[in-house]
């Protein structure tokens, strides 16, 4: 059994680990039910290039809004290419135009968190019931609401461990990784963009102005929906996670 106490000392042993350190881990605790989520920001192309070095058996997962940039589509062509990955997709069971049919256009424009919750959260949140734990590219330094991620963590919204290996990460750090590798990343960060989401709710930010500002601008919203951790309002021991095969096996 794997209680949140445990995972919060699991993630004090490894503070000053390297992220290929939490990597295996992960692999050698939950797999084969272990998962890397990417947007295929910098922070995910550093994480599946360790990823393909230190556990290529984990699954490399994304979400298709099917209102993805052309040129990120292009950048998992090029990391399929280079890192020798499989992505798995997972989609909205509504494609755009039928949402458009059932919620109005442009529903992103009007609704924001709506469209997330259409297009993204529920298709992760269905994804994640059969893993035992996920991998995402949370950097404390992004956002307040990030700021105090561990390197392991309970994510009690999704009832599972999720990993956090970049979180001491600075971007400065990201990007030195990016370049001593020579990996590939999205063109539309040299036009202004440091954070990329889907287009119509993603826009070209000035040059020293907060990286994600660019996300839903104009709106109070600042996270799709994906990384939201409720407050505890449950004993500890209620949270326990049980090391057993997920569902479906």
């Amino acid at each position: 059994m794997w209680t949140p106490e445990q995972l919060r000392a699991t993630s004090a042993a490894f503070e000053d680990a390297d992220p290929a350190a939490v990597l295996r881990w992960g692999a050698e605790t939950f797999a084969p039910h272990l998962a890397l989520a990417t947007g295929f920001g910098p922070e995910g192309v550093v994480l599946m290039h360790l990823v393909s070095q230190v556990a290529p058996q984990t699954t490399v997962f994304y979400v298709d809004t099917g209102l993805l940039f052309e040129e990120t589509y292009a950048l998992r062509d090029a990391l399929a290419e280079r890192l020798g990955l499989t992505f798995t997709r997972l989609s909205s069971e509504l494609s755009v135009e039928d949402q458009a049919a059932a919620h109005g256009p442009r529903l992103w424009r009007r609704e924001p968190d709506a469209c997330c919750q259409i297009r993204k959260v529920a298709p992760l949140r269905a994804f994640l019931k059969t893993q035992r734990a996920w991998i995402t590219a949370i950097r404390r330094d992004q956002t307040p609401h990030r700021a105090l991620a561990g390197l392991v963590e309970w994510d009690r919204t999704n009832g599972l461990v999720k990993l956090n290996p970049l979180a001491r990460w600075t971007s400065e750090q990201v990007w030195a990784h990016l370049n001593a590798y020579d990996l590939p990343n999205n063109p539309l960060h040299d036009q202004g963009f440091p954070s990329i989401g889907c287009w119509p709710c993603t826009s070209p930010v000035a040059a020293g102005a907060d990286p994600r500002s660019g996300r839903w601008a104009g709106t109070t919203k600042v996270e799709c929906g994906i990384h939201f951790n409720p407050p505890v309002s449950q004993p500890a021991h209620s949270m326990a996670l049980a090391s057993q095969p997920a569902a479906g096996d």
